[in-house]
């Protein structure tokens, strides 16, 4: 049993990296950290430092990385997924927050601020860990926030991230993504959404995405694009004129979004790279 942070780090970095974990340096220090309660930045310190560590507490710390070597998602692990300044609760059954999400829900804040409205109305179609939703409520606090879910077994991990966030500007409604806010009809600024839009048989190569992501949340219809037009016609309800709509998407589907919205008599469909210059989102306008 390794007796020090150090010696027990460099072993789990080891059976990570045998596992095929591209950041094994990160996980070992978010697991390490998980069980001392400390932050990575306090694990690395107490590895320089070869600090002791208890036995009991280096058992499990070997536990948990024999789950992640099997390649169970970390947060899975640790229950916790960190988004934008938030850090949420996740679980089996709901779709884990991507950091490249975080670029897109970026769009919508920007379009919140600019908007004119003193409490403009937000909606987040398919919310999921109800990410998106939290961050426009706590990052635009003007702006009056719905999010919907309609995944059972989602849901429950929904209500817990809003009850721990609390932001008194934030409403989740369960239901069917094309009606349940029907009273908001024409009054939102701003629909976002990331739907799932992988087709059907287009099975993602990490073993975290296929083996324990939620298939709701993954799989779009045929061409992977079926809860994206759900989307654009209840962004079309909702939305006020001017009004603004963004999705994420897969890299390869901008130029099949922009059709599908320009068909649908949305204005100014545009697509928006993330930081690896890959296409990530769309945004389009409500004549």
């Amino acid at each position: 049993m390794p007796g020090t942070v150090s010696a027990l780090r460099s072993q789990v970095v080891s059976v990570l990296s045998l596992a095929g974990i591209a950041d094994a340096e990160v996980d070992a220090d978010l697991l390490i950290g998980h069980v001392l309660r400390q932050s990575r930045g306090q694990v690395q310190a107490a590895g320089i430092l070869h600090t002791v560590i208890d036995p009991q507490d280096a058992r499990a710390v070997l536990a948990l990385v024999h789950r992640r070597a099997a390649r169970e998602p970390l947060q899975h692990i640790t229950g916790r997924a960190p988004f934008r300044s938030l850090e949420l609760s996740v679980g089996p059954g709901v779709f884990i927050p991507r950091p490249e999400t975080e670029q897109v829900v970026q769009l919508a804040i920007d379009a919140l601020r600019a908007d004119a409205l003193p409490e403009p109305i937000a909606v987040d179609l398919g919310t999921g860990s109800g990410a998106i939703a939290l961050a426009m409520a706590t990052e635009v606090p003007n702006a009056r926030v719905w999010a919907v879910e309609n995944s059972p077994q989602a849901f429950g991990w929904t209500k817990r991230n809003f009850d721990e966030v609390a932001a008194a500007n934030a409403t989740l409604v369960f239901g069917d993504l094309a009606h349940a806010l029907d009273e908001l009809a024409g009054r939102a600024s701003v629909v976002i959404s990331n739907p799932p839009y992988i087709p059907e048989q287009a099975v993602p190569r990490d073993p975290e995405v296929r083996l324990f992501d939620p298939e709701r949340a993954l799989y779009g219809g045929a061409d992977g694009l079926d809860v994206v037009r759900q989307v654009s016609r209840t962004g079309l309800h909702l939305l006020r004129p001017g009004g603004t709509l963004v999705m994420e998407h897969g890299e390869l589907q901008g130029a099949q979004i922009r059709e599908l919205l320009a068909g649908d008599g949305w204005r100014g469909a545009s697509t928006h790279r993330d930081l690896t210059l890959r296409d990530r989102a769309t945004t389009a306008i409500r004549p």
